[in-house]
């Protein structure tokens, strides 16, 4: 099954992302992702802000039903 490239489109949308500043270096990382600190975690050098389309993400997990306490 193959899907054209307007479906895919659809399905991106844009996001906030922090990018290496090294050229060479191809990291970036989702904003809500991110650390307090901007280094970049693979060269180690500065990061800027930026955008690029992407996929949306679940960042919750879902809630386990809890087991009653007679069952441990």
């Amino acid at each position: 099954m193959t899907s054209s490239p307007d479906t895919k489109d659809k399905n991106l949308k844009p996001t906030k992302i922090w990018k290496c500043k090294n050229t060479e270096c191809k990291a970036w990382v989702r904003d809500e992702f991110a650390a307090t600190e901007q280094q970049c975690p693979i060269c180690k050098g500065p990061m800027h802000r930026s955008m690029r389309h992407l996929p949306p993400v679940q960042n919750k997990a879902k809630a386990q039903p809890r087991k009653p306490k007679s069952l441990f």
